[in-house]
């Protein structure tokens, strides 16, 4: 009958063992905005909601009168803003003090022989509704939402009844109230917690596990139960990514970290370096983390050929035993790409495996040798004018000759050309980091006032959360973590 009280639940979840890959953090700021947010659309939706019959008898000394009141409908609603507060290692507090409505429907009655009918209006007056909930998790890491306390209680009503015989039962108003008060009473807290049972039964059934893309899933199951205290309320996600080929798991596990709440924000998030790595892994695992290169792909405004000729100027004998044919590379990520983070910066190291090959005039392919190549880059992000942006630099780069079937050579004037390339590479990258990306955003909501700080081990974004003035009914009834 009021739902007021679950919409703060149904924002929060929107919001829902082994270390964490992400946390969240939901303060109290987040909260109260949350409340309001949820105050304006609960007004508006009040009024389309249908009321069940009520029906009883009452004796009105001069016998008993058997009603219904039916078609029971909210001309108005006058909604206070509700008091919601986080309860330490427990959940939810919501309170709504002195809420009234006003009634119509339609009424039917049985005085002995008599059956008459009519309309009514009616006013409920002073409606004081407290609801607790806890939150938890389940076995499936799913958030839980469990109904632990409900009072409620209505201060008055007034009737006014119209329409056939009404001029007789209007002096009888007083043996009414006391009954309706009570059945209304009666069904406040029911209501309130089927509609949270209801919320869980949604909460249940949402996946914690999707598809990025063609490659990769992404597991967000919770970790634990929300760890909640008066100011704030954090939960702990898995946020491991895999090969949704061959679900293989990285061999590195979650680091505990720490995610400080930055005071003024309503929302903060940390990814881990396991997060990224466990993408990076996926990919990896997944075979897709390799390239083929002929010269064909050689922008023309590139001086250097992939071709034997031009490799002579690095590899003498190549020229020598293999004049004049077109080289093809084929190059494989020998291990997973490893971000890491440290105050201020991050690190990536790729090791690549690099395999020469020339193709003689009749197609047939001639292996020529292997290289391994280990860069290091540094890197910083930012979110700047609503975007992400960043920059990279090239730290180091080491060649080394893994395997040769044209004999031993010299690789520095090789390693000295892949690092002016990767040198020219990072350059170019970087003139699209500054450029930035925008922040994610959804049709409902958006991030404002967001701030990224890299620490030892992980990310920290911290953002307030504006919710765009679209259909909040949709938003509200469908999202979740």
């Amino acid at each position: 009958m009021l739902p007021c009280v679950i919409v703060v639940f149904v924002l929060l979840s929107c919001a829902c063992g082994e270390n964490p890959g992400v946390q969240v953090i939901l303060t109290n700021k987040g909260l109260q905005y949350g409340k309001h947010e949820g105050t304006g659309w609960i007004q508006e939706k009040l009024e389309q909601i249908t009321f069940p019959d009520i029906s009883g008898s009452v004796d009105i000394h001069i016998g008993r009168v058997y009603y219904t009141l039916s078609g029971v409908t909210i001309k108005k609603c006058d909604l206070p803003e509700p008091s919601v507060e986080f309860v330490q290692q427990s959940g939810l507090t919501t309170s709504i003090a002195g809420l009234s409505f006003a009634l119509a429907g339609e009424w039917r009655n049985q005085f002995g022989v008599i059956h008459d009918g009519g309309s009514f209006d009616m006013a409920i007056f002073n409606i004081d509704l407290t609801s607790a909930v806890q939150l938890g998790s389940n076995a499936g890491g799913r958030l839980s939402v469990t109904s632990v306390n409900c009072k409620a209680s209505v201060g008055d009503v007034s009737m006014q009844f119209h329409g056939g015989a009404s001029w007789i039962f209007q002096p009888f108003l007083k043996y009414f109230k006391g009954h309706i008060i009570g059945i209304i009473q009666s069904r406040i807290c029911p209501e309130v917690e089927d509609t949270i049972m209801n919320l869980d039964h949604h909460l249940q059934a949402m996946n914690v596990s999707f598809d990025v893309n063609k490659v990769l899933s992404f597991d967000v199951p919770l970790t634990g139960d929300p760890d909640i205290e008066p100011s704030n309320m954090k939960l702990g996600f898995k946020g491991e990514f895999h090969s949704i080929e061959t679900h293989a798991e990285p061999p590195f596990v979650a680091q505990e970290f720490v995610l400080p709440e930055l005071a003024g924000y309503m929302l903060s998030v940390g990814l881990s370096e396991f997060t990224l790595n466990s993408a990076s892994f996926g990919y990896f695992s997944a075979g897709q983390l390799q390239a083929f290169i002929n010269d064909s792909m050689i922008p023309p405004y590139i001086p250097f050929r992939l071709n034997t000729s031009a490799m002579g100027g690095f590899i003498p004998q190549l020229p020598k035993m293999y004049p004049g044919l077109l080289m093809n590379l084929q190059v494989n990520a020998r291990d997973a790409p490893m971000f890491s983070f440290q105050p201020g910066s991050g690190v990536l190291d790729v090791h690549i495996c690099v395999k020469a090959s020339a193709t003689e005039s009749n197609g047939t392919q001639v292996p020529l040798f292997t290289l391994y190549i280990d860069s290091r880059f540094t890197g910083k992000m930012m979110i700047a004018d609503g975007k992400l942006k960043g920059s990279m630099m090239l730290d180091n780069v080491t060649l080394t000759l893994g395997s040769s079937e044209i004999g031993d050579f010299k690789t520095d004037a090789l390693e000295k050309g892949i690092k002016s390339g990767m040198v020219v590479g990072v350059g170019e990258l970087n003139a699209k980091l500054g450029e930035g990306i925008m922040l994610p955003r959804t049709k409902h909501a958006q991030l404002v006032n967001t701030v990224l700080k890299m620490q030892k081990g992980f990310v920290g974004i911290y953002s307030d959360v504006q919710i765009l003035q679209t259909d909040r009914s949709s938003y509200l009834s469908t999202s979740y973590l």
